[in-house]
């Protein structure tokens, strides 16, 4: 007796030049459903796919969940980092602005120089708290799997 063949089909979609006509219709169409071993594999159009009686999807819903889930932990992040970079920018013209006031003549008539000492300690200061935010997110997500 031959082997049976699964009623298993993955759907492929082949270039507009192998198209070829579907197996009930015969119209033009680039997607075949095909087994998982490649064994066999037929065309079939886009309107008979949508049919409910001639075949349905087999969605893994872990997987679609943990899409969903990686989409929305994306944009949360993609969030974050544009906050950061407002606040970045804030904390930049407010800088900007209180060097302008502190600088101010010294007893000689001359301008006072700002060391730029402070702007290396802003910029370390501004780099832990990034590492940190990181390292937060990554504890998050540890401990959030299930």
């Amino acid at each position: 007796m031959a082997s049976l063949l699964p009623n298993i089909w993955h759907l492929r979609r082949v270039a507009e030049t192998s198209a070829k006509p579907c197996h009930i219709c015969y119209k033009s169409t680039t997607s075949v459903l095909i087994t998982p071993d490649q064994k066999d594999h037929f065309y079939v159009c886009p309107g008979h796919l949508k049919d409910r009686g001639f075949c349905t999807p087999i969605i893994d819903e872990i997987e679609a969940a943990a899409k969903k889930k990686q989409e929305e932990l994306d944009h949360e992040i993609e969030r974050i980092k544009a906050e950061y970079a407002e606040k970045l920018k804030k904390r930049k013209k407010s800088k900007e602005s209180s060097t302008k006031e502190k600088k101010g003549k010294d007893t000689n008539g001359k301008e006072k120089e700002i060391s730029k000492d402070n702007d290396d300690d802003d910029e370390a200061v501004v780099e832990k708290e990034k590492n940190e935010k990181v390292y937060d997110q990554s504890h998050y997500d540890t401990f959030c799997q299930h």
